[in-house]
């Protein structure tokens, strides 16, 4: 079955993106190469963003999707249907999570942002975390993880260090 996998960075003090949305401290710190980006994205043949997260990715790249080649699918409570390289979808999480893991293919990533994902860890949908904590404190931001009313035990898999960056795999206990 298809495992849905959470990869993305963080700064120290874990928050994913400044108040206005800035990555430049992640793009700042010294990795190598594309740290196990190249090699993680070879892994997955889905991925699911929230609609903060494409509008950024949208803004930043442009006509550069960077997931070309892979199915995409956008939560958004206000867009339907599908634009470019993406499939839109308002509905329930677990159906639509579990509706996916059961097709045939390649693990789904959820990249982000953090609404979308406190939607997934509360409902207990993340079966692999793969967590980058880059080696800055930004004191205020976009938080990875939302106050929330519910508990989630993982189990350390595997660490590896590029560079500046620590990489963190867990699997959902």
């Amino acid at each position: 079955m298809r495992k849905i996998v959470l990869f993305i960075a963080m700064s120290l003090d874990g928050y994913i993106a400044t108040e206005e949305d800035s990555l430049e401290w992640l793009f700042q710190t010294e990795g190598e190469g594309d740290n196990s980006y190249q090699e993680f994205y070879e892994t997955i043949d889905t991925i699911i963003l929230g609609r903060r997260t494409y509008d950024w990715i949208q803004n930043v790249e442009g006509d550069n999707f960077p997931y070309k080649g892979k199915q995409c699918f956008v939560f958004s409570g206000t867009k339907q249907g599908e634009e470019g390289d993406v499939r839109f979808f308002n509905g329930d999480v677990v159906d639509f999570a579990e509706k996916l893991k059961s097709e045939e293919g390649k693990d789904i990533w959820v990249v982000g942002g953090g609404e979308l994902l406190h939607h997934f860890a509360a409902n207990r949908l993340v079966d692999k975390w793969i967590i980058t904590i880059a080696p800055t404190i930004l004191g205020s931001g976009i938080p990875l993880f939302k106050k929330n009313d519910f508990e989630t035990r993982l189990k350390l898999t595997d660490i590896k260090r590029y560079n500046q960056f620590t990489e963190l795999h867990y699997e959902t206990v």
